[in-house]
């Protein structure tokens, strides 16, 4: 992990549908005013990518999984699943994600990040929230290292708050680190990113669910 070099800023917009996700979301960005952030659907967002939480097997049965399946066709889970069997043999780790052309003109791109291993998982408990929402920006960087300047908008909704029954404080808050996690610093893969986020976060089921983690950067040795 190393400090983030400057980088294009990056547009991004909250949007959900749930009032009270959005209010813990205002709390906790509070203090990241260039958040956009609304009660709103994802359909309705104009930018060039959308995050969908998942599962590791990539299927889009529940959630809003279903509802962008519904809106951009089937053909969006035949690539979902296509980028995971090739990148992570078939099965997508907690803290990792795959970015796939939409098919659309709006978004351009979808990216599909696990909060949890099988549809409907109760992950209340765990760290997944942030491992997935840093992962979707980990993903971003990714691309936009690729193809400079294909993504410069994002839109994600609250991610575990609704089928990984992830209370909504807890939810903003753990967004709001893997946020300011992709603004800090920069990863060489997943495998980096999940390893720090684990070694500062293990004990985060002992601290008020009202509390802000932000990740530090490592000791220096020797």
């Amino acid at each position: 992990m190393t400090v983030q070099p400057m980088k294009p800023p990056l547009e991004v917009v909250l949007a959900d549908v749930n009032a009270e996700v959005v209010e813990t979301w205002r709390s906790a960005f509070a203090d990241t005013p260039e958040i956009e952030i609304l009660q709103a659907s994802i359909l309705d967002q104009r930018v060039d990518a959308w995050v969908s939480p998942t599962n590791s097997r990539g299927r889009m049965d529940g959630g809003v999984d279903a509802v962008i399946k519904k809106y951009l066709g089937a053909g969006i889970q035949l690539r979902v699943q296509r980028a995971i069997r090739d990148r992570f043999g078939g099965s997508l780790p907690v803290g990792s994600a795959v970015c796939v052309p939409s098919g659309a003109v709006n978004p351009k791109f979808l990216i599909s990040t696990p909060t949890m291993e099988q549809s409907s998982q109760d992950v209340s408990e765990t760290l997944n929230v942030a491992l997935a929402c840093a992962a979707a920006f980990q993903a971003i960087h990714m691309q936009n290292e690729k193809e400079p300047g294909s993504i410069a908008s994002v839109a994600l909704v609250g991610m575990g708050a609704a089928t990984g029954r992830v209370p909504a404080r807890v939810c903003a808050n753990l967004m709001w680190t893997g946020y300011t996690l992709f603004n800090d610093y920069s990863f060489q893969d997943f495998d980096d990113l999940r390893k720090t986020i684990r070694e500062q976060l293990d004990d985060i089921e002992s601290r008020p669910e009202e509390e802000r983690v932000r990740i530090e950067p490592p000791r220096s040795r020797g």
